[in-house]
């Protein structure tokens, strides 16, 4: 536990129940209550470090959250209204470019998730984080440093099944090519005896 002007400091935690909030979505994303002895402290999730084979926590980084002061922190993005998009009823299929956006605010403002409506979007197009609807007082780090990112985008199915036919006449035109070089290579054999005989004939 680190961070709010103090020092850093060891905490141990009941494994088991450790497990169990990182199930919860909510747990990445919102401000969760320390408590240690008879002491409390506001806290968010900034690092885990999980043991490659075992279903087991190895290290968390926790930062404490001070009401006064911005905590940067990544949250979920929740899409919506795919199912209406003008897009997909065309036979559009949407592409998520990013699952997540790091934001920065005071604790008090903090969302769970930001919402990402599609209902609107048509084929070939995209939404930005410029377009994401944020809360009052919630900013986005990466707009203020001019990176306008691509967040998710509609797309005609059709653009990526274009390449299998391309694929599948090609292999087509290499089949009677080699089906062609066969008798070729058949008539070759061929007229090698004849050749042979001819030259022992005029041996004789």
């Amino acid at each position: 536990l680190y961070g709010g002007h103090r020092e850093p400091r060891a905490l141990a935690v009941d494994h088991t129940r450790l497990l169990l909030m990182l199930d919860n979505e909510r747990f990445y994303s919102t401000s969760i209550n320390l408590k240690v002895g008879d002491v409390s402290q506001a806290a968010i999730l900034k690092d885990v470090q999980r043991h490659p084979a075992k279903n087991a926590v190895l290290h968390l980084d926790l930062q404490r959250v001070l009401e006064n002061e911005k905590i940067r922190i990544t949250i979920p993005l929740h899409f919506k209204g795919d199912a209406v998009s003008p897009g997909v009823k065309k036979g559009g299929i949407v592409s998520h470019l990013r699952n997540d956006v790091e934001v920065t605010c005071l604790p008090k403002d903090l969302p769970e998730f930001v919402d990402v409506d599609l209902s609107t979007l048509d084929i070939n197009q995209m939404l930005y984080l410029a377009d994401l609807k944020v809360p009052e007082g919630v900013e986005i780090p990466e707009l203020a440093h001019g990176r306008n990112s691509p967040v998710v985008s509609v797309h005609h199915a059709r653009a990526e099944e274009a390449e299998a036919p391309a694929a599948d006449a090609a292999a087509g035109a290499a089949v009677p090519a080699a089906a062609a070089a066969a008798p070729a290579a058949d008539a070759k054999a061929a007229a090698k005896p004849a050749a042979e005989a001819k030259g022992k004939d005029a041996k004789k």
